[in-house]
């Protein structure tokens, strides 16, 4: 078994592979002050829930935005599985080609999911990742990384409304009955959802006219991501495991070679 982890600002996303087959997900909260004898502990019950051992797994592979937590997993995952995993970054090949200013500053996250969408879909491909930030990742008919655009996630929207204003609460991230809303819950919903929605769509069309050519997919992962795409006028894919499944692939080219 492959031991898959991305290492967010929100969630930790744990998968499990044998062959190319997915076991199990799990999700945990990112959090900065646990040890690493804290996530080995966690880890370990994950396997227990899921009925598997460390001793069954033959490798891991981490892709990480919070650099302050990747040596702790690292270390962590090294300690149950006695295995060192890769690291998604320079000096592992991920087979992606990237035509950005600078290819080094490409998120992790973002090159795992671009590997996943090229492995799973027809090209070109719109990636839209819905968690602490909104993106929407760019590969073209060549399988060219060409560019991301990023906007605040729906969370940090909804915390900034709740903290900023005297009168608009903490809500539920769901589609409203009407867009038109009548009520402040569901007119602050609709301006989340459907807004995002809306500006996703915007956002497709503007890169597609860029690009000179129609997206053949358009994928979307992420927390938010399923509330958020069905509201779209485009067709959306939801693939909420797309990440887990790009390190899958990066881990079997490097492994190969």
């Amino acid at each position: 078994m492959i031991l898959a982890i991305d290492i967010g600002n929100t969630n930790i996303s744990i998968g499990a592979y044998s062959e190319d087959r997915l076991l199990f997900v799990s999700r945990v909260a990112t959090d900065r002050s646990r040890t690493e004898d804290q996530y080995a502990v966690e880890i370990r019950q994950i396997f227990h829930l899921n009925d598997t051992t460390a001793q069954g797994f033959t490798g891991a592979i981490i892709s990480s935005v919070v650099p302050e937590l990747t040596n702790s997993i690292k270390t962590a995952i090294h300690k149950i599985t006695k295995h060192n995993p890769l690291v998604v970054g320079p000096g592992l090949k991920n087979g992606l080609k990237i035509e950005v200013d600078n290819p080094g500053q490409l998120g992790a996250d973002l090159a795992a999911a671009a590997v996943g969408a090229i492995h799973k879909y027809p090209l070109p491909c719109l990636v839209m990742d819905l968690g602490t930030a909104t993106k929407i990742s760019v590969i073209d008919g060549r399988g060219v990384f060409r560019g991301v655009t990023i906007s605040a996630g729906v969370g940090i929207s909804l915390d900034a409304l709740s903290q900023r204003t005297s009168q608009l609460p903490q809500i539920s991230i769901e589609a409203p009955e009407s867009v038109i809303g009548t009520n402040t819950i569901a007119c602050m919903q609709s301006g989340l959802v459907c807004g995002t929605a809306c500006m996703l769509d915007g956002l497709c069309g503007r890169i597609e006219e860029e690009l000179g050519e129609r997206a053949a997919t358009i994928v979307s992962t992420g927390g938010y991501s399923l509330e958020i795409t069905k509201e779209c006028r485009r067709d959306v894919v939801y693939d909420p495991n797309l990440l887990l499944d790009g390190l899958k692939v990066i881990y079997d080219k490097n492994k190969k070679q």
